[in-house]
């Protein structure tokens, strides 16, 4: 009785609307950049592109969502959240719809930028109003239920952005992710109320003044560098991913919706899962296990030939399992780090980071990586070793961070055990 009781006060109604609205919004900004990856079969052959050329449409939007970042950092904390949710939503949903509006090389890059600008900023403000809302015990089950969204993108946007690509031409899925998106932003900005408790903190410091002590904190850094880390594996292996599958695996491209869906329905129940045992038995282990398991999956992957398709679905579990216990224990962990008046600004900072390091990988994969005449990709096992070297540096530097968020647990622990044996004195 007392567990079943103790579940129910989880959380409460409101937060469990929020948890649902948040992963929805993530699906959106996350099918968005990942459409690319799947539609990148068909844009290097009817845009005629070259790899080098994809790697800069993927990595322009990255690079903006850096710039974009940094800029917001410095005010993140000096507005209410939903307020700055909202217009980089509204933001994101113009730059989708430019992406629809393209006809060439130069301005889909230029509609990635602007998606980009918006975009690329409300993950941060996300996972801002996710530590605004929920405490640190809890942050594993909320993050893993938020992250499902990449999950659901596989299960159910990739595969039906891929459909309606081969039916009605590549542009179709981002008007879907459009017009799905508007729907999001009504009901969120009917509902959502408003997240102003960090402006209770009163602050001295004016907008670069905030962003420069942010960039400068010594215990912020140890942060950043671990997500330049985690951001560049993934980057650099996505977007080409699609191509290498079907013309190198042999897959067709018909058969990428049942690659992705499958892969997506495993991922997406692993996700609960995975974010409550990094809250049981510590988010630093998940990630731990989730790294050697996406290094062993991906070394496979990047060296395969023809491969059936049952064996890749099997391969691509377990690789995205991995990859899943990656992204959810250490956004989890991220969020341990900030103070609560430098959350908005640590979120705008890292995601900077991740975005800026992310698309310089996926520049620099763009190199690695060749497409001959007749479609086939070479030199991706190469970029594995590459991708397995910040694999494990990642794993090294998100030790540290671990370290400090335990040790900031310790003294609050400490701190609020004090101050009860002064109010009892």
């Amino acid at each position: 009785m007392t567990t079943t009781i103790q579940k129910e006060k989880l959380f409460t109604g409101y937060q469990v609307f929020m948890i649902a609205m948040l992963a929805i919004l993530q699906f959106t900004v996350i099918l968005d950049f990942m459409v690319l990856s799947p539609l990148g079969a068909i844009l290097l052959k009817e845009l005629n592109m070259k790899t080098s050329q994809f790697g800069l449409v993927v990595s322009g939007y990255a690079l903006s969502a850096g710039a974009a970042g940094i800029a917001a950092a410095g005010f993140a904390d000096k507005f209410d959240r939903k307020k700055m949710l909202m217009l980089f939503y509204v933001g994101f949903i113009i730059g989708t719809v430019f992406c629809a509006l393209a006809t060439d090389f130069q301005s889909l890059l230029i509609a990635r930028v602007v998606t980009g600008l918006f975009g690329g900023v409300i993950g941060s403000i996300g996972f801002a109003i996710i530590t605004d809302l929920f405490k640190m015990e809890v942050r594993g089950r909320v993050m893993g239920f938020v992250q499902m969204a990449f999950s659901v993108s596989q299960i159910l946007g990739i595969p039906v952005g891929i459909y309606l690509a081969n039916q009605f031409g590549w542009h179709a899925p981002f008007w879907m992710i459009a017009g799905f998106s508007v729907i999001i932003g009504v009901v969120l900005f009917l509902y959502m109320k408003p997240v102003t408790d960090h402006l209770k903190i009163k602050s001295e410091r004016n907008a670069f003044q905030h962003l420069q002590k942010t960039i400068s904190n010594k215990s912020y850094v140890k942060a950043f560098a671990a997500t330049t880390l985690l951001a560049t594996g993934g980057f650099m292996i996505m977007p080409f991913a699609s191509a290498f599958t079907t013309n190198n695996l042999g897959i067709s491209i018909d058969s990428l919706p049942i690659l992705y869906g499958v892969t997506g329905i495993f991922s997406m129940v692993a996700g609960p899962l995975i974010g409550k045992y990094s809250d049981k038995i510590g988010k630093y282990n998940i990630f731990f296990i989730g790294t050697i398991l996406s290094m062993i999956t991906m070394m496979i992957y990047c060296h395969l030939g023809v491969t059936p398709l049952w064996l890749l679905i099997v391969i691509n579990i377990f690789m995205f399992a991995g990859i899943t216990a990656r992204i959810i224990s250490s956004s989890a962990l991220m969020t341990g780090i900030p103070s609560p008046q430098d959350r908005g600004a640590f979120m705008s900072i890292n995601s900077a980071v991740q975005q800026t390091s992310g698309g310089i990988g996926s520049a620099i994969a763009g190199l690695i990586v060749v497409q001959t005449a007749d479609g086939h990709i070479h030199n991706y096992d190469i970029l594995g070793y590459v991708v397995l070297v910040a694999m494990i540096a990642a794993l090294v530097m998100t030790y540290y961070v671990n370290k400090q968020v335990e040790e900031k647990n310790k003294n609050a622990l400490k701190t609020s055990e004090n101050q009860q044996k002064i109010a009892v004195g």
